[in-house]
């Protein structure tokens, strides 16, 4: 009995492998766990920094594209004022050069108007009273008119055309005259008198004296109108009711017309 447990013992340590660490020696299987264990703490380890590596790149990645979206848009709002903004200068270029040209026009008209009754003072002593085509004639009939008759000829003038002094005399009436609107009177060397009506304003005051084609105002639509327009009338009286042809006048005084 004794022979065969020390035979056993025997055998049974030499089947037995160790593993000697540091000052200890331990079976081979427990080596094992304790190697796995570590490259496992290892593994995890590697794999944890990875996610966190994974997770900042992403959160980089997401504040890049927030940054890119909003300088994209800045820089559209910025496109778009700079395009709003050259459309109003062009739009408020081009207003200044239409305004240029028609206040070109308007002073060249003028001008014209102005040379046009000078000359033709110095020639006759007697001028159209203002630039324009013919309107409504003398004695045209209408429910339009209290007389039932045009007391007067009309001179197709936009408003602020130059009116001036059919011919040389005194001014009678300068002021608001019901139906004509802003107009004036004159009285002349002869004993006629001439009528100006509707206009946009005054340029002369009664007891005035004026010349031939001098400037006595601007013609305009004030007074009972439907559109811009000088009134001219040429009276015995300086009252409604003594018309007389008024271009049959004026041809009297020397005006071709």
């Amino acid at each position: 009995m004794r022979s065969f447990s020390i035979r056993s013992t025997l055998a049974g340590a030499a089947a037995l492998t160790t593993v000697t660490t540091g000052a200890f020696v331990v079976p081979a299987a427990a080596a094992d766990a304790r190697t796995e264990g570590s490259a496992f703490a290892r593994c995890a380890a590697v794999a944890g920094d990875l996610a966190t590596h994974l997770a900042d790149q992403a959160s980089a990645q997401h504040r890049a594209a927030v940054v890119a979206r909003k300088q994209h848009a800045a820089h559209v709002a910025r496109a778009e004022r700079a395009a709003r903004e050259r459309a109003a200068k062009e739009a408020a270029a081009k207003a200044a050069k239409a305004a240029k040209a028609k206040a070109a026009r308007e002073s060249a008209t003028a001008h014209a108007s102005r040379s046009a009754a000078a000359g033709r003072a110095a020639l006759g002593g007697w001028v159209v009273p203002v630039a324009g085509s013919i309107g409504t004639p003398y004695r045209a009939t209408s429910g339009l008119w209290s007389s039932g008759y045009h007391t007067g000829v009309d001179f197709v003038a936009s408003t602020g055309t130059p009116v001036h002094a059919a011919g040389a005399g005194t001014v009678v009436e300068a002021g608001w005259g019901g139906s004509y609107g802003n107009n004036i009177v004159i009285r002349h060397a002869d004993g006629m008198y001439t009528q100006y009506g509707h206009l946009s304003s005054l340029g002369v005051s009664v007891s005035q004296t004026v010349s031939a084609g001098q400037q006595i105002g601007l013609s305009g639509a004030t007074g009972n109108v439907t559109g811009p327009h000088l009134h001219f009338e040429a009276r015995t009286t300086p009252s409604y009711g003594s018309d007389v042809d008024p271009l049959g006048y004026l041809r009297s005084k020397g005006v071709r017309i």
